[in-house]
């Protein structure tokens, strides 16, 4: 699952993915479009933007990830200087990124969900 609020950047990580060999399967530009997507899909690991529109904060989001031991990555362009807890160890993605750059933070999020035993 893709959490962006910006069209062009969702567009543009659903292109990667597709190019890296994997499927999103749901793209979400808010709170609550994101957890609708995660009540009703099947979500094997998500991207989730820290910053969304309207001044929101995935943090809602990623705590439900990880309830549901889904291992998720930050994509963001300047993150917060101290992160939340439910953000800690998760591996980031940053804007502007690369096809490159997402196929190494999807590596680091496979290796952190074998480390946190998922």
């Amino acid at each position: 699952m893709i959490v962006e609020d910006d069209p062009l950047v969702a567009m543009m990580l659903e292109d990667y993915l597709e190019l890296l060999g994997h499927q999103p399967v749901a793209c979400a530009d808010g709170i609550d479009s994101a957890l609708a997507e995660l009540a009703s899909s099947d979500i094997d690991a998500a991207i989730i933007d820290v910053y969304l529109a309207n001044g929101e904060t995935s943090g809602p989001i990623a705590e439900k990830l990880a309830a549901g031991a889904i291992p998720f990555l930050i994509s963001t362009g300047g993150f917060i200087a101290e992160r939340a807890p439910v953000f800690a160890d998760r591996p980031v993605l940053m804007k502007p990124f690369t096809a490159k750059s997402l196929n190494q933070a999807i590596t680091g999020l496979v290796g952190s969900a074998h480390d946190q035993g998922m």
